[in-house]
C-alpha cells in the first residue's frame, strides 16, 4: 500500500473555513503532529527515557512527538522525490508547528470548544470517502505508516479543535461591503495577470528593536544570497521560513499581480516566471517570492438556459404509481397543444416555480443537478422532454432558450470578494496566532 500521505489528502469540517491559510494549517498539521507509540512490552528494545523538548503553557511536548514528527516529514519527501534539509534544521520549525497546535488546543478548550465522538467519526468518514476507500482500508493505511489509529484519531480531534477556534476568530470580522469591493475594481488591483507564487518569511516581532530588525534582515539577504547559490526554495523555506506555510515549502497559490502591494507587484514582474524576487519588507518582517508561473485572466463565457418545469411528486396520498401516471397524462396534454405555463399553475407540485408557470429562467448548466443537466442537453429550444424521474419524483421539462453569456463582472466581483475576505482572514488569523504565542508560556528545552 502507497505512503498514507499519498492517500489522505483532506480533512473538510462540516462547518468548513473560508481561510485558506486555515485549511493549509489544518491539512498539514495532520500528518505531521503524532506520536510515537510504544510496541509491545515483549518486542521493546532498551530505549532512553522520553525527555520533554518543551513547555507550553500546562502542557508538554515530548521527544518521542518531535522525533516521529520529523521523520514522518522525512519519508513523506523521500517518497515524493523531494530534498529535505538535514534534521537539525528542521527540527525548530517543526517543534513550533507542534507548538502552536498545542497553544490553540489548549485555547479552544478554555473557550468552550468541544469536539464529538461523532464529529471525529464524520471527519474519518470523509475522509475515507473522498479517497475512494473504506473505513477499514484506511485504518489500514493508517496503521501501515506507523500510526496507531486511536492516535490518528486524537490528531484529527486536535485539528478539528484548532479549525473551529480559527473560524471562530475570521467569524469576529466584519462582512466585506460592496464599497470595499467597488474601490478594488476601480482603482485596476484586480484583474491582469495571476502569479503562482512560494514565500519565505522572516518575521520581525511588533514591538521589534532597531538591533532586532536589522538581525532579520540580515538574516534574509543571506538566505537570499545562498538562494543563487547553494540552497533551492523549497529546502530554504523549510529551514528558515517563519510563516504557517514553510513545512508545505512555502506555497501561497495563485495571486492577482494588481491585488497585491505595489512594490511587491513590481518585484514578482521584474523576476518573472522562474525568478526569485529580491529582500522586500513587508508588515510581519521580510519577504522573498519565488516565481513559479504565471496565467492571464479571461472572461468568463458560460451556457445559460432557460427552460420550464413541472413535478408530481408521490406522497401520503399520492402513490409512486399513481404519480408517474399523473405525469404521463400531462405530457399527453402537452403533447395535444396544452400550455406549459397555465398546466404547471394548475397542477405542478415545484413550490419555486409553479406560480410563474414553471418557469426556469436563465441558469448556469448543471445548476439543477446531472440528471437535469443530462435531459436538457438532449432538448433543442422549444422541445418537450419525455417524463423522467429523480429521486424527489417525476417530472417534465421543456426548452424554451439557450445562450451564451458574459459572467465575466459577476465572477470578477466574487473573486474580489473572496479576494478581499481571503487576506483579511489570513491577517487576522496570523495576528491572532503570534498574539497567542507572544502571550503564552512556552520554554523550550531543545
Amino acid at each position: 500500500m502507497n505512503s498514507f500521505r499519498s492517500k489522505i489528502t483532506a480533512i473538510s469540517e462540516a462547518s468548513g473555513s473560508r481561510s485558506p491559510s486555515a485549511k493549509r494549517a489544518m491539512i498539514g498539521a495532520l500528518f505531521f503532529a503524532l506520536f510515537v507509540l510504544p510496541m509491545p512490552l515483549q518486542a521493546q528494545e532498551p530505549r532512553p527515557i522520553d525527555s520533554i523538548v518543551a513547555l507550553v503553557e500546562s502542557d508538554v511536548i515530548l521527544q518521542s512527538e518531535l522525533d516521529e514528527a520529523i521523520e514522518r516529514i522525512q519519508r513523506e519527501a523521500a517518497a515524493a522525490g523531494e530534498r529535505l534539509p538535514a534534521r537539525s534544521l528542521i527540527e525548530e520549525q517543526m517543534l513550533e508547528r507542534l507548538i502552536l497546535t498545542r497553544l490553540e488546543v489548549l485555547r479552544a478548550e478554555a473557550t468552550g470548544i468541544r469536539v464529538s465522538d461523532m464529529d471525529v467519526d464524520e471527519a474519518v468518514q470523509r475522509v475515507a470517502q473522498q479517497n475512494n476507500i473504506t473505513l477499514t482500508q484506511l485504518r489500514q493505511a493508517v496503521e501501515s505508516d506507523g500510526v496507531d489509529f486511536a492516535e490518528f484519531r486524537r490528531t484529527v480531534r486536535e485539528q478539528i479543535m484548532s479549525s473551529r477556534l480559527r473560524q471562530r476568530v475570521v467569524n469576529s470580522m466584519e462582512e466585506v461591503s460592496d464599497t470595499e469591493i467597488d474601490i478594488v475594481l476601480e482603482s485596476d488591483r484586480f484583474g491582469g495577470a495571476e502569479y503562482l507564487l512560494s514565500q519565505i518569511v522572516i518575521q520581525v516581532p511588533e514591538s521589534a528593536t532597531q538591533a532586532q530588525i536589522q538581525e532579520a534582515s540580515a538574516q534574509a539577504s543571506e538566505i537570499r544570497r545562498r538562494l543563487g547559490d547553494d540552497l533551492d526554495f523549497t529546502t530554504a523555506a523549510l529551514t528558515f521560513s517563519q510563516s504557517p506555510d514553510a513545512l508545505e515549502g512555502g506555497e501561497v497559490g495563485w495571486r492577482s499581480i494588481n491585488a497585491l502591494p505595489p512594490s511587491v507587484a513590481e518585484a514578482i514582474e521584474e523576476a518573472g516566471p522562474g525568478g526569485i524576487t529580491d529582500v522586500l519588507r513587508s508588515p510581519v518582517g521580510f519577504l522573498i517570492l519565488n516565481v513559479r508561473d504565471r496565467r492571464e485572466q479571461q472572461d468568463i463565457i458560460v451556457r445559460e438556459y432557460q427552460a420550464r418545469h413541472l413535478m408530481v411528486r408521490p406522497d401520503e396520498i399520492i402513490s409512486a404509481q399513481e404519480a408517474e401516471t399523473m405525469i404521463r397524462d400531462y405530457h399527453a396534454e402537452l403533447e395535444d397543444g396544452a400550455a406549459f405555463a397555465e398546466l404547471a399553475r394548475e397542477v405542478s407540485m415545484d413550490e419555486t416555480s409553479a406560480n410563474i408557470g414553471g418557469l426556469l429562467n436563465w441558469f448556469q448548466a448543471g445548476a439543477y443537478g446531472d440528471q437535469f443537466q443530462a435531459v436538457i442537453d438532449q432538448l433543442d429550444p422549444g422541445e418537450l422532454s419525455e417524463p423522467f424521474q429523480t429521486p424527489v419524483g417525476w417530472h417534465l421539462l421543456r426548452l424554451e432558450d439557450e445562450r451564451d453569456a458574459d459572467r465575466t463582472e459577476e465572477v470578477m466581483r466574487s473573486r474580489a470578494r473572496d479576494m478581499i475576505f481571503s487576506q483579511q482572514a489570513e491577517e487576522e488569523v496570523d495576528r491572532f496566532l503570534r498574539q497567542l504565542r507572544g502571550e503564552s508560556f512556552v520554554e523550550v528545552r531543545l
